[in-house]
Parts: structure tokens; C-alpha cells; sequence
């Protein structure tokens, strides 16, 4: 285990923020790039890529592989696609605050050239930029890649050069990450922030925020609030969530296939108003309900989460027999948001194994999934499909939760109807 030790108690002299999924999209830039080059370059890289996300691919293997892709590629055109990149909107303001505070700040990416990490590190105002260390020639991509950032404790060894030069320790220290790659950098003294993070950081976080950056601020500063008012966007988002509980009443009234042919082609739809959103065109209807319910950082990206949404209520619907499927689709869609919702208004103490829920929260959406499940099942298959849907909801898992939910909870209604 990586631990370098310090006193408690110290102002934050050192912030390291991690790059993609926390100041821009993540993966965009080489999928930009790629497509770019052609429509080989692309299907390569995102076949890299998807290994690399299963977990097939090593960090380095993938990166070697993609470079290796992208060889030959102008370094202009990555500058000119980072250019175009969204960034999140608050980052200056929030580089500025740090060094109001005296912090020094670091970008450190173990994906991005140094280069380009550079250009991103001068726009924000932070003081460090590192990155992969790549090969150029002519200005042009050699496909060659190499430091420490893309081996598995290499941002460790990063951050301890950084506080080397800064003359800090761990407990100096803020840590701002989103994935597992950045693991090595949450260490036992340091004030560790998970943004919109994936599962493992999520339990290794002091705590967990996300859609505006500027969010980190009060933890930083140790002014962060226990109760807080939830956002028009995050009640417009749980608003919807919930009214997916009148789906099984649709298919009640029109058959299972009319309505599971309706869910696919609407998330069909919205599925390419989100890439054209991103490309800077708006759709009717689907990018102004993005606009209005999607956090900061999803606005930055494609808004995937009504994506998996749309799919695990569809895959219950069609794979589950009625009526667990109803229950289970009920259970979900009122208790998921009900959680949420509640979660954010009564407390922010998180739960001690996922830093991104909190007990009130998970209670409160247990009684309102049951609620919602005793309208389809017995009283008594509520109460215990609800009990799986709230600890799908709670526990830090690998997939995301709005395909596990309503699917857990469907087969175990299966076997209680």
C-alpha cells in the first residue's frame, strides 16, 4: 500500500487534479482524433479502448496499441481537437480559488501527451502539467510512448516528485480523481475527492461530488454544508426517473412489445441527438431536456445515464415475466430517485463504503420502492424486492446501477410471484 504519512490538521498546500472526466470528456480526444484519420483509425481505437475498460488491456498495452493507431497523426490536429474540447466551465474559477489559498496545483493525465496536458494545464491556471511522454517527429505522432504516468503506480511516483519539489506532505495534500487509474494517488493522509467517480474510487474517497466542479471548494476549505437544497437540474432529472414508474401501467394497457418497441426507438433517438449535441447541433425536445436536467459535467459529454436507464428498464420489462417485471420496473424507477433526492436534502454523511450514498438516503428510497412495488406485487414481495433494489443501489458496483437495479430486483420478484 502507497502511504506517505504527515500530520492532520493542515491547510492544502498541493492539488492534483486528475484530466479526463474531470476538466473534459473522457476518451473524447482520441475518439475525435480517430475519426479523424478515418474510419479505420477509429474502429481500432475504440476496440483498444473497450478491452482497456473491461479490464482485458493493461493502461500501458492499450495506450502503446493506440498510439500505435494514431502514428502519423499531426500534432495539430491533437491541438486543434483539444481546442474544441469542452472544458468544465468553472475550472478557472476553481484553479483560481486554490491559489487564493495558497495551493499550488497539478494536472497529472495518464492518457493525454504532456504536451497537450500542457496547453490544458495554461488554460485553467494550474502550475503542473504531466502526461505520456510521447514521440514526434516532423510534428507528426511516431507512435512511440513512454514515462511514468502509464505504469500502474506511476502516478504515484508522480505525486511524490510533486511534493518533493513542493516540500509537502500527504496530509498537504488534495487529491481530485474520477477512476481506478488513479488509485495509487488516494493516499491514507491526503484530503481524497472523488468527481462522478467509478466504483473504486468511490470507496476509497474521503468524499464524493460531482457535476460542477466548483463543488470541491467547500470540501476543500472545510466549509462544506451537511444539508443542502436540491438543484432544479437534479430534481428535474429525479422527477423523470420517477415517472418511469408509468411504464408497466403502459404496458398494462398496450402489451409489453408495443411498449418495448416504444422504449427502444426513443432511446434510439436520443441516442443520436446526443452525438449531435455534442457536435454543437441541438435536437428538438431531447437536447433542451439534456440541457435542463443533465449535471455540468454531463452537459460536457455525452449523457449517458438515460441511456442505461432506458436499457435496464427495457430489459426487465422484456426478460422478466409480469408481473415481477412491473414491481420490479416500480421499485426502481421511484425508489432509485426517491434515494437520491432524499440523500441530498436530509444529510451529506456518506456511507462509510460508498462515499457517493448515504443511509437516509437508501432508507428513505427503500420505503418508496415499496410503496411502488406493492401496487404490482403482495405486500410482503415488496418488502423484499425492494430490500434488493435499495441494496443494489447502495453497494459500490462495477455496473451501473440503473441496468443492476431494476434487474436484481425483477428475478428476485421472479421467484416470490
Amino acid at each position: 500500500m502507497n502511504t506517505l504519512k504527515a500530520p492532520h490538521g493542515r491547510k492544502p498546500k498541493l492539488a492534483v487534479f486528475d484530466v479526463e472526466g474531470v476538466l473534459i470528456p473522457k476518451n473524447r480526444l482520441f475518439f475525435d482524433v480517430a475519426r479523424s484519420l478515418s474510419a479505420i483509425h477509429l474502429v481500432k481505437v475504440l476496440f483498444f479502448g473497450f478491452f482497456y475498460e473491461l479490464g482485458a488491456l493493461p493502461l500501458r498495452k492499450a495506450l502503446t496499441r493506440i498510439f500505435r493507431v494514431m502514428k502519423g497523426a499531426p500534432v495539430d490536429l491533437l491541438y486543434e481537437k483539444l481546442e474544441h474540447l469542452p472544458v468544465a466551465p468553472d475550472a478557472a474559477e476553481v484553479f483560481a480559488s486554490l491559489k487564493e489559498m495558497g495551493c499550488k496545483t497539478a494536472l497529472v493525465s495518464s492518457g493525454l501527451p504532456t504536451f497537450l496536458v500542457e496547453k490544458l494545464a495554461s488554460k485553467v491556471g494550474a502550475d503542473y502539467a504531466v502526461g505520456v511522454e510521447v514521440g514526434i517527429e516532423s510534428r507528426v505522432l511516431t507512435g512511440e510512448l513512454w514515462g511514468d504516468v502509464t505504469e500502474s503506480n506511476g502516478k504515484f511516483l508522480v505525486l511524490k516528485e510533486l511534493m518533493d519539489d513542493e516540500e509537502v506532505q500527504a496530509a498537504d495534500c488534495v487529491v481530485v480523481a474520477d477512476d481506478r487509474n488513479n488509485a495509487s494517488i488516494f493516499l491514507k493522509d491526503a484530503l481524497k475527492i472523488g468527481f462522478d467517480p467509478d466504483f473504486v474510487i468511490r470507496v476509497k474517497a474521503d468524499f464524493v461530488v460531482g457535476g460542477a466542479l466548483s463543488k470541491i471548494l467547500p470540501v476543500v476549505n472545510g466549509t462544506r454544508d451537511t444539508k443542502t437544497q436540491v438543484p432544479t437540474n437534479d430534481f428535474l432529472r429525479e422527477f423523470t426517473h420517477g415517472s418511469g414508474i408509468f411504464i408497466p401501467i403502459l404496458a398494462l394497457l398496450f402489451g409489453v412489445p408495443i411498449i418495448a418497441v416504444f422504449i427502444a426507438s426513443v432511446l434510439g433517438v436520443y441516442s443520436v441527438s446526443e452525438l449531435a449535441r455534442i457536435e454543437g447541433k441541438n435536437a428538438p425536445f431531447f437536447s433542451a431536456m439534456t440541457r435542463h436536467a443533465a449535471s455540468q459535467s454531463e452537459l460536457c459529454q455525452f449523457a449517458a445515464a438515460p441511456v442505461y436507464f432506458g436499457v435496464g428498464i427495457l430489459l426487465t420489462l422484456v426478460l422478466i415475466p409480469a408481473p415481477a417485471n412491473y414491481g420490479a420496473i416500480a421499485i426502481f424507477c421511484l425508489g432509485d430517485s426517491a434515494a437520491s433526492l432524499l440523500g441530498g436534502t436530509l444529510t451529506k454523511k456518506p456511507l462509510p463504503f460508498n462515499r457517493a450514498k448515504t443511509l437516509e438516503g437508501s432508507l428513505g428510497g427503500f420505503f418508496f420502492a415499496f410503496l411502488a412495488g406493492a401496487v404490482f406485487v403482495a405486500p410482503w414481495a415488496a418488502v423484499l424486492g425492494a430490500a434488493v433494489g435499495m441494496l443494489v443501489e447502495f453497494l459500490p458496483l462495477p455496473v451501473n446501477d440503473n441496468l443492476l437495479i431494476p434487474l436484481c430486483a425483477g428475478l428476485a420478484l421472479m421467484f416470490l410471484v
